[in-house]
């Protein structure tokens, strides 16, 4: 038997976990790429700009702020017009980060904060959107409640409900400095006690340690409910200390990159590994530059864990 450092199943095993029939392979690759625009956000390139930027880049997706998407509408853009002109450069849009109130227990706050899910999901489906983040916004901040997790099982159902109507499905997020869902336990009962088909989850590296998540616990997930997984670095700093602006790119920290991987190679994933990062010295940097330095870098810890 190996272990869980030692040689994985690969996705055409016989007894593997199918993927999700749209998430192909790639040519090269098990894993397919992704470019979240928090990478070069403080440089607030119009959402076209983005998208070109990362098909240059050699991404196969990106993932937009919801942000970007509001600041293209405000200004007169058809995000109709853009997912043609994606469709053309062969990029897809598979997911997008969006902020809304979910999993409140205040009825008020809660029915408000799916309004605006609904707004951001109309608006992600006019542009070819798959998924949104459904992080624990509204009760992330030192001294929220705690929030019982059946009860947001049930809300994050409706939520699924509500993305199944818009074609637009929610993945609980992780966020590992949240006073909620902080640990991928957590965000995993959601997922499963909610019993909607569509119920993913979203996960990132550095708030599974931010939250003191064990990375072996992504085994035993379906990695076909793991449609999008951010990666990036972290340099040795403890988690009570280190922020998001400590991401580094994959390979440059210490981070247990390898063995992630290969856990979700082992769990079926074949979903979209999504470059997310807020260092303020890339910032600096030209934004085309940064993009592919972490696609290289990305690729290079990939073909070094597989």
């Amino acid at each position: 038997m190996p272990t869980l450092l030692e040689e994985r199943p690969t996705a055409t095993t016989e007894g593997a976990i199918a993927p999700f029939p749209e998430l192909l392979e790639s040519p090269s690759f098990p894993f397919r790429f992704c470019f979240n625009t928090s990478t070069v956000r403080k440089h607030k390139l119009p959402l076209p700009d983005l998208c070109r930027l990362a098909a240059a880049a050699g991404y196969d997706a990106i993932e937009p702020w919801m942000e970007d998407l509001e600041r293209f509408v405000a200004a007169g853009g058809s995000l109709s017009d853009l997912r043609g002109e994606l469709l053309d450069i062969g990029l897809t849009v598979e997911s997008a980060i969006g902020f809304f109130d979910w999993i409140n227990d205040d009825d008020e706050k809660r029915e408000a904060g799916l309004v605006q899910a609904r707004h951001d999901m109309t608006l992600l489906a006019r542009l070819g959107g798959r998924r949104i983040a459904a992080p624990p916004f509204g009760v992330h901040t030192p001294g929220s409640p705690k929030i019982e997790l059946l009860p947001s099982a049930e809300r994050y159902r409706t939520l699924c409900v509500l993305g199944e109507e818009l074609g637009v499905v929610p993945m609980v997020e992780v966020w590992g400095f949240s006073a909620n869902l902080n640990r991928l336990g957590e965000a995993a009962l959601i997922a499963v006690e909610s019993g909607h088909p569509d119920a993913s989850i979203l996960c990132d590296v550095y708030h599974l340690y931010k939250g003191g998540s064990p990375i072996d616990g992504l085994t035993l997930l379906s990695g076909n409910r793991l449609p999008v997984f951010h990666v990036n670095d972290y340099p040795d700093i403890a988690p009570e200390q280190i922020k998001d602006a400590d991401r580094v790119y994959p390979g440059d920290g210490v981070a247990p990159l390898r063995r992630i991987l290969r856990n979700l190679d082992y769990s079926g994933f074949r979903g979209f590994l999504s470059l997310e990062l807020f260092n303020e010295s890339y910032y600096q940097e030209d934004p085309l530059s940064v993009a592919k330095t972490g696609l290289e870098k990305l690729k290079r810890v990939v073909e070094d864990a597989l």
